[in-house]
């Protein structure tokens, strides 16, 4: 039903562009086309952005702003449809993709007597995005990070032990039988479970924390497949979003999980149930959504803009309040926000907050201390592995579609496609972009 799901979805968003194009404003250069992943922005910032760019360049601009919910459903829109789309807010995989395939434009960062708020970007984040620049392109000119966190275990602590979750192992553990929710992310599942499976060949040195995330050899994949069968029947679901909500109805035991989501699980469980997070010992993948202006762009001057609004610290903190997951931002006064002198346990955060950040009391979920970074690697785009990738991983779920019932869903989804984005889009036309209600739980599918 997942892989039916998705495919409706693709078909659906694919058939779609044309009829938002004719919806669309005619005046696009005061029209800022604005994509994002659903409840990933406090979306009361918009209207102030608009009013903050006329104060101080003169000119009136109109936010659209719209939801994806997978990755590769905003790429397909953009390379196939040359969607106009101003700013993207892609992960890091799909920006490393996308500078590959020329499908960036470079950012222009003169904003006049207005500061650069881009510089607020931890170095950290900066550094490890440009580990995906090309030998002619540095992707630190063509993106800016939004938020970032990792990869880890979440468990309900009475009935697993922190021992046990501190281990990818745990995925095999017989005692967790249909217990673990396991995340439908092929490329943050296979990541994470290669540091696992590579562990001997890590401890010797023959190879590094990224070449075992990344290596995808027919004989590889074949490696992970073959163990990931051995662990299906621990498995309780494949999910993308419904993970953290089975874990705070005590559904699930174990989820394999992002930290925003684990956050958010550990904020709104009931005292009823414990939940707790970790990244397990033999390391996992630190991942960012960032910011960047496709080729196709109309308004590229307004899209800078709004980069630039997105990283001034006060309204990072927003965002982070607003959607439950950890800005880029690494200025004083985030860090001052974060400070929780009720905590027992102080985290080491000069990797991310520079010198006099080496023992302060912050959220260690949030804010994964210098030693747990340290056994971390970025996720890269798969490139041309990436068609034998989702082959293997369709295996590993189960999935059975043949190709005429996906041509049957296809058409399906054309025909609803039609009728949902017109209604979707006279909804939105007809009301006050003040008057939306904020969500409560994030939704951020990576």
């Amino acid at each position: 039903m997942k892989r039916i799901t998705g495919i409706a979805l693709a078909a659906s968003m694919l058939l779609s562009v044309p009829f938002v194009n004719a919806m669309a404003d005619d005046d696009r250069a005061h029209t800022l086309k604005v994509y994002n992943w659903a409840d990933y922005i406090d979306e009361d910032l918009i209207p102030e952005f608009e009013q903050w760019y006329l104060e101080n360049t003169g000119e009136e601009v109109h936010v659209l702003y719209q939801t994806f919910d997978v990755n590769e459903v905003m790429l397909t829109k953009i390379e196939t449809g040359h969607e106009d789309y101003d700013v993207v807010c892609p992960s890091e995989y799909i920006i490393e993709r996308m500078l590959k395939h020329d499908l960036l434009l470079p950012l222009d960062r003169n904003f006049g007597n207005v500061p650069d708020y881009t510089k607020n970007v931890a170095p950290f984040v900066t550094e490890q995005m440009n580990h995906m620049s090309t030998e002619d392109k540095t992707l630190s000119d063509y993106a800016v990070g939004f938020m970032w966190g990792t990869t880890g275990i979440m468990y309900n602590t009475a009935l697993v032990t922190k021992e046990e979750a501190q281990s990818w192992g745990i995925l095999w553990n017989p005692r967790f039988e249909g217990k673990i929710l396991m995340k439908d992310a092929v490329r943050d599942v296979y990541g994470s479970v290669m540091l696992y499976l590579r562990q001997d060949e890590l401890a010797s040195g023959a190879i590094t924390l990224e070449q075992a995330m990344n290596e995808a050899t027919d004989d590889k994949l074949k490696f992970f497949e073959d163990t990931m069968n051995c662990a299906k029947r621990n498995f309780g679901g494949w999910e993308v979003d419904f993970g953290k909500e089975r874990m705070i109805q005590g559904k699930a035991w174990i989820n394999l999980t992002w930290s925003g989501d684990a956050m958010w699980a550990i904020e709104e469980v009931s005292d009823e149930i414990s939940l707790d997070y970790v990244v397990p010992v033999e390391g996992s993948n630190v991942w960012f959504d960032g910011w960047v202006i496709p080729r196709y762009a109309k308004n590229p001057k307004a899209a800078n803009w709004f980069i630039n609004f997105m990283c001034m610290s006060e309204n990072a903190l927003r965002n982070m309040d607003a959607i439950g997951y950890v800005s880029v931002i690494g200025t004083p006064e985030v860090l001052a926000s974060k400070i929780d002198e009720s905590l027992e346990e102080t985290v080491d955060l000069t990797y991310f907050f520079g010198q006099g950040a080496d023992s302060v009391k912050v959220n260690g979920i949030q804010y994964p201390d210098a030693s747990v970074i340290e056994r971390c690697a970025l996720m890269h785009d798969a490139g041309d592995r990436t068609e034998a990738m989702l082959g293997m991983w369709s295996r590993v779920k189960g999935d059975s579609l043949n190709t005429g019932m996906i041509l049957v869903i296809a058409v399906a989804a054309a025909g609803i496609a039609v009728v949902i984005v017109m209604r979707s889009i006279s909804r939105k036309r007809q009301s006050s972009r003040n008057s939306r209600a904020k969500k409560s739980a994030p939704k951020h599918s990576r």
